[in-house]
């Protein structure tokens, strides 16, 4: 069944579920998460703070029917790291591939050092440590395989001290 623009977001995207919603598979009902919407998300708990040291503000994507991941063996997340961030540094068995949505800054993962801006992709492979700075307000969107890592029970996280 075709539906319009729109619709998904409407239906599963509230907080609520339509009465006759069956899950099918294990495949979300919906998959645009709109930007402007999400971007008002990180807005409102930056002004509401505080903001994680290692992270910003940062929240994950959710398949709205289960509450799980978005998809069975990935997950997504979006973060905010406000101006001045210098995030400490922190290391986790996903590895992460980042997209830049603005902003600019610098991350260091292990021994390298990438310098970023708007639409820049970098990678952090699993367990080396990693810390983002923020010249200016930047949105990080990034995703990984630690979905399947926890299905499995072998995800982990940790500070590097």
């Amino acid at each position: 069944m075709t539906r319009r623009e729109g619709d998904a977001l409407a239906r599963y995207g509230g907080g609520l579920l339509p009465l006759e919603h069956t899950p099918h598979g294990m495949s979300a009902p919906m998959f645009s998460y709109p930007y402007a919407r999400t971007r008002e998300v990180l807005e409102t708990l930056y002004r509401n703070g505080p903001v994680h040291p290692r992270h910003g503000v940062k929240m994950q994507y959710v398949n709205p029917a289960t509450g799980g991941y978005p998809m069975p063996t990935i997950a997504a997340f979006i973060q905010l790291l406000p101006a001045g961030f210098t995030g400490q540094a922190h290391r986790s068995t996903d590895a992460t591939i980042y997209c830049v949505a603005e902003g600019r800054g610098r991350t260091q993962v292990g021994g390298a050092s990438f310098t970023w801006g708007p639409h820049d992709i970098f990678v952090a492979p699993s367990w080396h440590p990693v810390s983002h700075e923020a010249q200016k307000d930047a949105v990080l969107f990034s995703f990984s395989d630690r979905a399947a890592q926890k299905a499995l029970g072998v995800w982990r996280e940790d500070g590097v001290p």
